[in-house]
């Protein structure tokens, strides 16, 4: 009885005759140069890493909770993260708020609704260049556009007039919301064209093509890019730096509503480790390392929301 061959062995039958019993030696070298940049781009990053949680051990180790828990301090066995880490998590939620909603929108109208014309596709060029643009650039249109032109909306900022957390997180909502919107187009655009052909083709409208086929199938796509742009989001420091975020001692006063923290000065976690970074002691090295650890460890708990949100919404046709 004749046995069947395997499926990769016929695939590399296959291929064999294709090639025919020349040896494909460019293409070995190109493989093996390939192999080659992934694993030093993986030993480098395994290196940082691993320096990095060295240097933080003994933070961690001796301090635990209370460096996450104590607030900035002019001494190093006193200083924590925790105004920090409050700091980043409230300007993530600008980009929760802002950001992703009208990231997504744009890219549904760019994808869905729009027309072929030569302004939309400038518009898409545009936003494709704003997602190369430097954060610094941003931070100065932070600054003239929410610090100062803005100052009566972005309140007092601890008094310096709007560098408070309203202009700091909206424009970290400005500056990821290229990468939102340009995610969601490709994830929108991988969507089979039957998909919808087959909705058109039972007599539904585009809002229920969009929304009842469509977007389930490309909600996986567009939690990636929600992914990219936290992750983004909690790790810039620049723009921050532009619009008014502390760098030495943070003092937040208890008893304040939410409008008065949201018009108030401000840290986040990124500004803290640059603090940290710039002081000569040799104690200081250590506390940059744990921030960043804490930082780390932050960004993939956000990063595991959106993940598990993504995979909840996952659809197989």
């Amino acid at each position: 009885m004749a046995t069947v061959a395997p499926t990769e062995q016929i695939r590399a039958s296959v291929a064999a005759a294709l090639r025919g019993r020349k040896r494909d030696v460019a293409g070995q070298a190109f493989q093996l140069a390939l192999l080659a940049t992934l694993l030093v781009s993986v030993g480098v990053l395994i290196a940082l890493l691993w320096v990095t949680i060295a240097d933080a051990m003994p933070v961690l180790r001796d301090r635990g909770v209370d460096f996450v828990t104590s607030g900035t301090s002019a001494i190093p066995t006193r200083a924590g993260v925790r105004q920090g880490l409050i700091g980043s998590l409230i300007l993530a939620g600008f980009v929760v708020v802002f950001a992703i909603p009208l990231g997504s929108a744009s890219a549904i109208y760019l994808q869905e609704y729009a027309r072929d014309t030569r302004i939309n596709r400038l518009l898409i060029a545009n936003i494709r260049n704003l997602a190369g643009v430097p954060s610094v650039v941003f931070g100065i249109l932070g600054l003239i556009v929410f610090a100062q032109t803005m100052r009566s909306v972005t309140g007092p900022g601890g008094g310096k007039p709007g560098l408070s957390y309203i202009s700091g997180g909206l424009t970290i909502a400005i500056l990821v919301m290229p990468i939102v919107i340009l995610v969601g187009m490709e994830a929108l655009r991988a969507v089979p064209p039957s998909i919808r052909e087959a909705a058109y083709g039972v007599g539904a409208t585009r809002w229920e093509v969009v929304r009842s086929h469509v977007l389930p199938y490309a909600a996986p796509g567009m939690f990636t890019g929600v992914i990219l742009a936290m992750a983004r989001a909690f790790g810039e420091t620049a723009p921050l730096l532009l619009v008014g975020a502390i760098t030495g001692y943070f003092s937040s006063p208890g008893g304040r509503g939410a409008a008065d923290i949201l018009q108030g000065s401000y840290t986040a976690l990124p500004t803290q480790i640059f603090s940290f970074a710039t002081k000569p002691a040799a104690a200081w090295g250590a506390l940059t390392s744990a921030a960043i650890v804490v930082l780390l460890i932050a960004i993939l708990a956000v990063n595991a929301i959106a993940i598990l949100l993504r995979n909840r919404y996952e659809r197989k046709w």
